[in-house]
């Protein structure tokens, strides 16, 4: 029979072993929290004055008046929540609104809070001020205070080591040589280029890179280019960071800038769809607003251009578009009215194709690249790991008899290559036709035989 000793049973220091690994762990992921908090706050303080904002007092007043004009009435919280400055340089807001004749006293609320509307020359303003403008959010952060904080966060500034790869792809099987390749390609300033057959796992691990790189950064909700505003902050691109403190809006000795937004670092993927349009500012007539590129979007992130050679615009234009991106790190765009600016280029620059490279750019372009990547077929025993992996995410059974069925009488003898793709595929299939037919949940040749008919044509 089985017995437990109360203080020396193997399982009872086991298990607190793992409750103390599991609080040092957590401990050790609020300390990094609060020190990319603490990084946050040093990089982008909160400004005090509207001087220290950097944007003209005009622009602000425009974007509280119509903040209030779509709102209708508005507490002074609630204005500071919406334009991201601080209650003072609000009041200062306020108080030159009022001289102006543009914004009027209501009934306080229940707490106390006096609230605040437009009167009849505000709405004629605020309506003049759409005309202009359409964006609706939080102050714009001004270019010249943008390009050193991107600069700062650029993610060269920690280069990535072998183990740091490791950890972060620690859920991927992949042969040691590609690692080899992979890490020194990231910390490079110069593209890179992963090519190789379909299904070779080119576009799934360029999807995991990001997690390699694990840190926080500060996303601008938006960029002012003078008197001009263009939307960076995508919800769909920017995953925001929940905060370990309750930062005030308020406090000004607590919390970053509030027109920043705290997140992880992005990662973009375009495909196909990609066309010039996307490598530019983006203007809606309609509502009036201005919207980011992709690259000025996933800057200090990754930007994964997928199946390279499939999109609208062909590869050769493409990279004669980001020739100087690519080599300086810069890149240059313009505004409807034409005037041009200058911004920062920093992100790793990721292109994925299935076809011979040689085929889509020249030699010339194909240097420029820097790092070019080959992904091939996998060895039996690396494909074996992915195989029975995937058998255990899919609760199947499945025999050493059964794989080399697999590899002798159907890969062998029909000439197709282990390729990543296909364990998660075929096992997939056979999973569905178990449950369809109320089949116990091991693999068996019949199994995998139908999988194999259905799968390949």
């Amino acid at each position: 029979m089985f017995q437990f000793e109360q203080q020396n049973s193997p399982l009872v220091q086991a298990s607190s072993q793992s409750i103390e690994k599991e609080s040092l762990e957590q401990e050790s992921l609020e300390k990094t929290s609060l020190d990319q908090n603490s990084h946050c706050d040093r990089l982008a303080p909160k400004p005090t004055t509207i001087e220290a904002t950097g944007l003209s007092e005009s622009l602000l007043l425009d974007l509280m008046v119509k903040h209030i004009f779509t709102a209708g009435v508005l507490t002074k919280e609630q204005m500071v929540a919406k334009i991201g400055v601080t209650g003072g340089i609000l009041q200062q807001l306020l108080d030159i609104a009022k001289k102006l004749a543009w914004v009027e006293n209501r009934q306080s609320t229940a707490s106390g809070q006096m609230r605040y509307a437009l009167s009849n020359s505000g709405d004629i303003h605020a309506k003049l001020t759409f005309s202009r403008s359409g964006y609706l959010g939080l102050a714009p952060v001004p270019l010249k205070q943008y390009v050193p904080i991107c600069r700062q966060q650029s993610s060269r500034g920690n280069p990535i080591t072998l183990d740091m790869l490791k950890q972060g792809l620690k859920s991927l099987v992949l042969p040691d040589d590609l690692l080899l390749k992979i890490g020194p390609a990231m910390n490079s300033s110069r593209p890179v280029l992963i090519y190789g057959p379909p299904g070779t796992g080119k576009s799934f691990l360029c999807r995991h890179l990001n997690q390699v790189l694990g840190d926080d950064i500060l996303i601008p909700y938006a960029l002012a280019i003078g008197n001009d505003i263009i939307q960076v902050f995508d919800p769909e691109l920017h995953h925001t960071v929940e905060k370990s403190l309750n930062t005030n809006p308020l406090d000004l000795e607590r919390g970053h800038d509030p027109r920043w937004i705290q997140c992880h670092r992005p990662l973009r993927i375009t495909g196909g769809e990609l066309t010039s349009e996307m490598l530019e500012i983006q203007f809606d007539s309609h509502s009036r607003n201005y919207m980011a590129p992709i690259q000025l979007k996933a800057n200090n992130g990754i930007l994964l251009l997928d199946d390279l050679g499939r999109q609208r615009i062909s590869a050769k234009q493409l990279f004669n578009r980001w020739i100087i991106p690519m080599e300086e790190r810069r890149d240059f765009l313009s505004l409807q009215s034409g005037e041009h600016f200058e911004i920062p280029f920093e992100l790793i620059l990721l292109f994925s194709t299935n076809l011979n490279p040689k085929e889509l750019v020249d030699e010339a372009f194909l240097r420029r690249l820097g790092y070019k990547i080959h992904f091939e077929a996998l060895e039996p025993k690396l494909y074996r790991k992915i195989w029975f992996q995937v058998c255990e995410d899919l609760s199947l059974s499945c025999s050493d008899e059964m794989f080399q069925y697999l590899l002798l009488e159907l890969h062998k003898k029909h000439g197709k290559l282990l390729i990543p793709c296909y364990p998660r595929d075929l096992l997939g299939i056979m999973s569905d036709q178990i449950k369809f037919m109320k089949l116990a949940p091991v693999v068996t040749q019949s199994l995998i035989d139908s999988a194999w008919s259905i799968y390949f044509v």
